[in-house]
């Protein structure tokens, strides 16, 4: 199961990095919306490997950041996400407050699901804004990676 999340990480990190690059590309035909969900995507990663580990302080879960810093943020997620996996047990609890202050308690596995599946549909999002906007989406199904 741990070399499964490792490629999902690695197909999340492909695809975000991918999705870097066509925003500096493209600097002028991005929408507000697209940077706010390029953010988010990048926050709520950031946010969910610190509630597995909290290391540091985090992101707001809609911050925005600048087109210049999203590689670098992803690039910071992605081996923060590795360096779990390593560490801990699937099949182990985290404890955690959400943004709204209440707590729950979920599988390092079913956070790790979560980050994957929580980046995989706000990409879909950004494609239709990309189309929307005038530029080619990005094909970054999981399948189109393991070709």
């Amino acid at each position: 199961m741990k070399q499964l999340f490792k490629e999902l990480f690695e197909y999340g990190h492909h695809s975000n990095q991918k999705l870097s690059i066509a925003f500096h590309e493209h600097p002028n035909k991005q929408s507000e919306k697209t940077i706010k969900l390029f953010s988010h995507i990048l926050n709520a990663h950031q946010i969910w490997n610190n509630r597995i580990e909290p290391t540091q302080p985090t992101f707001e879960v809609w911050q925005i950041h600048n087109i210049q810093d999203f590689k670098r943020i992803d690039q910071a997620n992605f081996e923060k996400s590795l360096k779990l996996l390593d560490r801990f047990d699937l099949n182990a609890s985290a404890n955690y407050a959400n943004s709204k202050g209440q707590n729950f308690n979920n599988s390092i596995r079913d956070i790790f699901f979560h980050i994957v599946n929580h980046s995989t549909y706000h990409r879909a999002q950004i494609a239709t804004e990309f189309k929307q906007n005038g530029i080619n989406p990005l094909v970054t199904d999981f399948i189109f990676y393991k070709r």
